[in-house]
Order: structure tokens, then C-alpha cells, then sequence
């Protein structure tokens, strides 16, 4: 394992800004639900980020991949990174609060770790690592509420769905560093998304129907920042400050992201969240705080 990097000003800077950039994300898919159906949602968000991407690619001139195989791998890449998660998310959203939406997408660096230990020698659960899972594990279930397991409901419901995300991310990422390494990262993501849009375009036609451009201006505006900003630029960003601070640090965004969504739904939306749901993340908080350090010193 590398040792873990220090964080220089600009480091800390991006990181920040990513944070940032992925909490309002919440509340922007909130608002674009307000008029526009799940399918239609998330049809946007990888249709647009992947032509922003695009751009990207050709400006920098990077090589596009012709065989097959790797088209293929960008096909399943798309549905386990975007199609599924954002798909099981934004429909949770429907029911659950921007705020307690965004805690539970924290546990993707929970099941990152468990999944990664299952396919990967070099990333052994370690008793540290242990520890922040179980703390992690500790944290959704109290965020949720215990009472919840006891029964079944609309929100429950949503909340399972939430957290189903969370695995795809995590599978998400095996699949990436088994069948995508020694790609640009722009090219990976220009083709991750565009295998998310061959998949949502059908699916998004059977569910929803044809969408409508008929759209109030704060749609447009909610579709623009989590297609543009929150999809293709933070991508871009996360690779960045992946390189600039390594995996342990970038695990410190996680911290950053459900704050900015709490505040941003409390006034925006007048959400209130239930005292559990804090309890609940201070809990998962240190358990990321442990793996963050973890995955730089085991």
C-alpha cells in the first residue's frame, strides 16, 4: 500500500469544493423531481454530462478506445456507477430527506471497503479497517432509526433503496479497476456515461414516455448543475484530487458532503431532520475518519 499523501492548501481547497459540489447535488435532483419523473431525471444527468465530457475529450485529444471489449466495459460500467445508483436514489429522494439521502451515500465508502476486501488481496480487512466498518454499519443503522427495522414502509423502503446505491457505487469501483485501468480518466468517464445513456434512453421512454422541454426555468437550472457541474465537472475534479491526496484523504469527502445537504435542504425545502439522523452521522463519521486513515497506513 502507498503511504498516505499530505494535503497541500490546494489540495485541501479542491477537496473542499468537491464536498461542496456533490452536497447540493442532493437538493438540485430534489428540486428537478418537483417536475420531471425519476427515469426522465437521470436520463438527463448522463445524457448532458456525457456530452459535456466529450467535449472535454476532444479538446484534450485524448485517445478514444476502439475495441469492443472496453466499449463493453464502459456499457457495464455505466449501469453499475450511474444507471443503478442514480436511479435507486433519486426515487428514494422522493421519500426520504435531502439531508438523510445524503448521509446514507456516505455508507458507499463502507461497502467500498467490505467489497474491495472480497476481490482484491491488497485490500484485506484489516482490524483497523474492521473497526471503521462495523462504527460505519453503527452509524446508517442509527441514522435510520432502529424502529424502522421493526417495520415495512413507503420510506423504509426508500431508505433500502438509498443504501442498494451505495453497493452498485461499491461494485462500481471493482469493476472500474478490473476492466478500465491505464484509461484517461476523462475517457472512462465520457464512456461510463455514454453507456448510461444507451441504457436509460429506452428505459426512460418505457417508464416515463417521451420528456417534455416544457420546463419551469428552476428545472432547467437544477438539470444543468447536477448534469454539468455535480456529474461531468465534479468527475473531472475528483480525479484531481485523487491524484493530488490519494484514496485515504478522498474519503474525507464523504465528511463534507451530508452537512452541505442537511443545511441546503433545511432552508431551501424546510426539511428538519430527527435527532437519530445526527447521532447517526457523527457515528458514521468516525468510522470514515478510521478508514481514511486506514487505507493510507495498513
Amino acid at each position: 500500500m502507498t503511504q498516505q499523501k499530505s494535503l497541500s492548501a490546494l489540495a485541501w481547497f479542491e477537496l473542499i469544493l468537491l464536498g461542496l459540489i456533490w452536497g447540493a447535488s442532493f437538493l438540485a435532483i430534489r428540486v428537478a423531481l418537483d417536475t420531471i419523473p425519476v427515469m426522465t431525471a437521470v436520463f438527463h444527468r448522463v445524457f448532458w454530462a456525457a456530452l459535456a465530457l466529450w467535449v472535454v475529450v476532444l479538446l484534450r485529444r485524448e485517445k478514444i478506445p476502439r475495441d469492443p471489449r472496453i466499449w463493453g466495459a464502459f456499457l457495464v460500467m455505466g449501469l453499475l456507477n450511474n444507471v443503478l445508483p442514480f436511479s435507486l436514489m433519486a426515487w428514494g429522494q422522493l421519500y426520504v430527506d435531502t439531508g438523510l439521502t445524503s448521509i446514507l451515500n456516505a455508507a458507499t465508502a463502507i461497502f467500498g471497503v467490505l467489497v474491495a476486501a472480497a476481490f482484491f488481496p491488497d485490500e484485506q480487512l484489516t482490524k483497523r479497517r474492521a473497526v471503521g466498518v462495523a462504527l460505519g454499519f453503527g452509524g446508517v443503522s442509527t441514522a435510520i432509526g432502529l424502529h424502522n427495522f421493526l417495520g415495512f414502509s413507503l420510506q423504509s423502503a426508500a431508505q433500502l433503496a438509498i443504501l442498494a446505491g451505495t453497493v452498485s457505487y461499491a461494485l462500481a469501483a471493482v469493476w472500474a479497476r478490473l476492466r478500465l485501468s491505464g484509461l484517461a480518466p476523462q475517457v472512462a468517464a465520457a464512456g461510463m456515461l455514454s453507456g448510461s445513456t444507451i441504457v436509460m434512453l429506452p428505459v426512460m421512454l418505457v417508464v416515463d414516455g417521451v420528456p417534455s422541454f416544457d420546463l419551469p426555468m428552476t428545472t432547467w437550472l437544477a438539470v444543468a448543475y447536477y448534469a454539468l457541474v455535480a456529474t461531468a465537472g465534479a468527475y473531472l475534479l475528483y480525479y484531481r484530487v485523487l491524484a493530488a491526496a490519494g484514496s485515504g484523504n478522498l474519503l474525507l469527502v464523504t465528511l463534507i458532503i451530508p452537512p452541505v445537504a442537511i443545511l441546503l435542504g433545511a432552508y431551501v425545502r424546510h426539511e428538519t431532520l430527527a435527532p437519530n439522523a445526527f447521532i447517526g452521522f457523527a457515528i458514521l463519521a468516525l468510522g470514515l475518519l478510521i478508514l481514511s486513515r486506514a487505507r493510507g497506513r495498513d
